[in-house]
């Protein structure tokens, strides 16, 4: 049994597969983050720290005449959302019913995957940096609509000059994804062009504002998994099983330079 519990919980196998579905079709495409950076593992519940390949000197060696050098890591981060299921819910799911409520495992889906996408981007405070902070580009305003192309231009420029190659991404916050996907250019879907320009892909990412455009080269963004995310059991009573999802994760800059990040300005 491992650290999940989940034998220990009223739910039949059957209802593990439902729920264990629901929860990937929800965070598929709340996950947007993992569509831009290298996604490592996961390499399971006990991976504690992702490696860094440096070393920090030690002082004060318990020993004349020793030198030291401590490696350097980046610990895991663990990170859970909480939420409660219906037994008489779950029953009905045994029973066959198809419309099923699992709206607080929705919830805490979309709350995991936006704050996910949010420590890629905006770092986790305490414990590793974000593609913002870590950018030594400008940030480029992102505006209305019209304004968007000019924005990627001048992010793609910043981004050449540095010797960042494509293709690129380009990741957008839920307001800045529906005006770009409702907006038009002389007729013309903007996100077309916007997709031309970049060469890759226009990413809805639940959890950051403005958006950023990021190089799809490889190397320069990893976001490290240990757990990936996963169901586990808390407790139960007559009425509700309580349940979490699950994740831990790192993320390190490799290459600041290969991300411009997009201020949201109204």
């Amino acid at each position: 049994m491992d650290h999940l519990l989940r034998p220990l919980a009223p739910i039949s196998d059957e209802g593990w597969k439902l729920l264990d579905e629901e929860a990937r079709e929800r965070l598929a495409p709340a996950l947007g983050a993992r569509r831009l950076v290298d996604f490592a593992g996961p390499r399971g519940w006990r991976h504690s720290a992702t490696e860094l390949g440096r070393t920090a000197p030690l002082k004060n060696a318990p020993a004349d005449g020793v030198d030291a050098l401590q490696r350097r890591v980046l610990p895991l981060v663990e990170a859970r959302a909480d939420f409660e299921l219906s037994r008489a819910e779950l029953r009905d799911a045994d029973r066959g019913a198809d419309d099923v409520d699992l709206g607080p495992l929705d919830a805490a889906a979309a709350r995991l995957a936006a704050a996910e996408n949010a420590a890629v981007f905006n770092g986790w405070k305490g414990a590793f940096e974000g593609i913002a902070a870590a950018s030594p580009h400008a940030p480029v305003a992102l505006g209305a609509p019209q304004t968007y192309p000019a924005a990627v231009a001048r992010a793609l420029a910043a981004l050449l000059e540095n010797g960042v190659a494509g293709p690129y991404g380009l990741a957008l916050g839920p307001d800045a994804y529906r005006r770009a996907i409702e907006g038009t250019e002389e007729g013309y879907p903007l996100v077309t062009h916007l997709r031309e320009m970049l060469d890759g892909p226009i990413v809805w990412t639940p959890g950051i504002d403005g958006g950023a455009v990021v190089s799809l080269r490889g190397g320069d963004f990893v976001l490290e998994s240990g757990l990936d995310i996963s169901i586990g059991y808390d407790s139960h009573d007559e009425q509700v099983v309580r349940l979490y999802l699950q994740e831990s994760l790192s993320f390190h800059v490799a290459t600041p330079e290969a991300a411009v990040v997009l201020e949201a300005s109204g």
